[in-house]
C-alpha cells in the first residue's frame, strides 16, 4: 500500500490502543455469583491481580468495567442493551465464564484484536470430539457471516478461534485440547447461545471499500492491480 494507505491503518493501531481492547486469550475461568440484567457478580482470582475499579475485564468477551471488588470476586454493571444483545440473559449463577483483563499496551497478541463489543449471538449445532481435537460448530446472522473467511479469526465467548470451514451460515471451529480444556469451552451443550465479535479489521477494510466514503480510492481494482486478491 502506498504511504496514504498505510498511514490509515497506523491511525486505526492508535485507535485501537488508545481504547482498552482484548486478545481472546482466556486468562481463567470464574464463576457467576449473581448476575441480573443490569449488573453481574464473579467468583474469580487471576484477572484480580492488579486490577483496579475501573478496570476492564472481558466476560465471556464483553467488555465490562469493574465497579465492586473484594479478594475473590469483581461486581461489574451491565446497561439494558448489552444484556439485550448478548447471550448474558441465558447465563445463571453458578455457570463459568471466560475472563481476561484489558491488554497493556507493551503485550504480546496471543489471539487477534478484540474490541469486547459483542456483534451478536450464535446459536451452538454441535461440539464434538475429532480425534485429537474438538469440532465447534456455530450458526451465525447474515451480518456477521459478511465478516468471515476461512482460516480468518472469530471471537466466540471471548475466545480468539480459526475458522475451519464455512457451509451456508453455519461456521465450523477446530478447537484443540488445551483451549477446550481450559475454557468455557467445555461446558457448552447444543442449542446454547454463545456471543460473537467478529474480526474488527474486516469492518475497517469494509470501510475503505466502501463506494460512500472511499476518499482514498481503495477498491477492488486497485487491490487487483497491486496483487493483493
Amino acid at each position: 500500500l502506498t504511504v496514504v494507505h498505510q498511514s490509515k491503518f497506523y491511525n486505526c493501531a492508535k485507535i485501537w490502543y488508545n481504547k482498552r481492547m482484548f486478545t481472546g486469550i482466556a486468562e481463567e475461568t470464574g464463576k457467576i455469583q449473581t448476575i441480573r440484567e443490569n449488573d453481574i457478580e464473579i467468583e474469580c482470582k487471576k484477572v484480580l491481580e492488579g486490577t483496579q475499579i475501573g478496570d476492564s475485564i472481558a466476560v465471556n468477551g464483553v467488555c465490562l468495567t469493574v465497579v465492586q471488588k473484594s479478594e475473590n470476586s469483581f461486581k461489574a454493571d451491565m446497561s439494558p442493551e448489552t444484556f439485550r444483545i448478548t447471550a448474558f440473559p441465558y447465563l445463571k449463577a453458578g455457570m463459568h465464564i471466560n475472563l481476561e483483563r484489558a491488554m497493556a499496551a507493551n503485550g504480546r497478541f496471543g489471539g487477534h484484536i478484540v474490541s469486547g463489543h459483542i456483534d451478536g449471538t450464535a446459536k451452538v449445532i454441535s461440539l464434538n470430539r475429532n480425534r485429537e481435537s474438538f469440532d465447534l460448530e456455530i450458526e451465525l446472522s447474515e451480518n456477521e457471516l459478511r465478516y468471515v473467511i476461512r482460516k480468518g479469526s472469530i471471537c466466540v465467548n471471548g475466545i480468539s478461534l480459526t475458522i475451519a470451514e464455512i457451509s451456508g451460515k453455519r461456521i465450523k471451529i477446530a478447537v484443540i485440547p488445551h483451549t477446550y480444556e481450559c475454557t468455557a469451552l467445555s461446558e457448552l451443550k447444543t442449542g446454547d447461545y454463545v456471543n460473537i465479535e467478529v474480526d474488527i479489521m474486516a469492518k475497517y477494510i469494509e470501510k475503505f471499500l466502501s463506494t460512500s466514503d472511499n476518499r482514498s480510492r481503495i477498491n477492488m481494482d486497485f487491490l487487483q492491480r497491486n496483487g493483493f486478491c
